[in-house]
């Protein structure tokens, strides 16, 4: 089944520049464990996708529309249509002082930003240095060994799938409900605080919106739960001690009554007979 324009999938890749065989992105643990970069924090996953909607390089776009489902890609991509070819006007030579407090501790391959862009530093001599702002694979031949895992149908996988582009944590985390046509989200309490959340949220509302427009409106629900009780519950012991004193006392007054009545009876009964002997 071929892929359509706004389909959303799974795809599973490695992707590598053609001439060193570097590897620069995958979502496939077993290809890059032997990698200096190998980072076995990570969490390695198909990555989600909407083709034709721009989410990744033109050449694997492309690619991905006239691609079907559990048929293995290998795809090569030219500089035009990855990260573009070497601009050499994008090369520049500029004071060394120019990078202020950095001036003394920068090194040939290190990436700066400078005047908000990102380069990388090529040459260092003579008080300049030449900066170099075309992208780390300007110029290169991309090559893409993918497989398209799934097609998203559902609206369910839709919703946490779109939430987690945005948000990384975990399906298990993703709480959201759909009454009639407003979709209900809680997130867990400790994204409250992230920085740039409302963005986020905005966001993953317009992505949401995109690809499923039945969708009338979306809430995003915040709850605070006290983690320490206010009010200290007596523990089974004192509850124990408690009644076993007030059985005690009960047991004190009880007698106490008793021993009042037989008083008063003693009484009573000492008044009649006085009252007898005058008569």
């Amino acid at each position: 089944m071929t892929l359509e324009k706004g389909s959303l999938i799974l795809l599973d890749y490695t992707a590598k520049i053609k001439d060193t065989n570097e590897i620069f992105e995958t979502t496939r643990e077993d290809d890059v464990k032997n990698n200096p970069d190998y980072d076995p924090n990570k969490k390695y996953e198909p990555r989600l996708l909407g083709v034709g909607e721009g989410w990744v390089l033109k050449g694997l776009d492309e690619a991905l529309l006239e691609s079907s489902i559990d048929t293995p890609l290998n795809i090569e991509i030219p500089p035009a249509k990855a990260f573009g070819e070497r601009d050499p006007s994008k090369v520049r030579m500029i004071p060394l002082l120019k990078l202020g407090e950095k001036a003394n501790e920068v090194s040939i391959g290190d990436v700066i930003e400078l005047d908000d862009r990102i380069g990388i530093i090529r040459f260092i001599g003579s008080g300049r240095v030449q900066v170099d702002f075309n992208h780390k694979y300007a110029g290169r031949t991309l090559v893409y060994s993918a497989n398209i895992v799934k097609k998203l149908e559902d609206d369910s996988e839709k919703i946490s799938n779109l939430i987690r582009r945005r948000l990384p944590i975990d399906l298990t985390d993703v709480k959201y409900e759909n009454k009639d046509s407003e979709l209900e989200i809680s997130l867990p309490e400790n994204t409250f605080l992230i920085e740039g959340i409302q963005i986020i949220k905005r966001g993953i509302s317009t992505d949401i919106f995109k690809f499923i427009p039945s969708l009338k409106s979306i809430v995003f629900l915040e709850k605070y739960t006290n983690s320490v009780s206010t009010v200290e519950k007596p523990s089974e012991t004192e509850n124990i001690d408690s009644t076993l004193e007030n059985d005690t006392s009960n047991d004190k007054d009880d007698k106490d009554i008793k021993e009042n009545t037989e008083i008063d009876d003693k009484s009573t009964e000492v008044g009649t007979k006085s009252k007898k002997e005058k008569s």
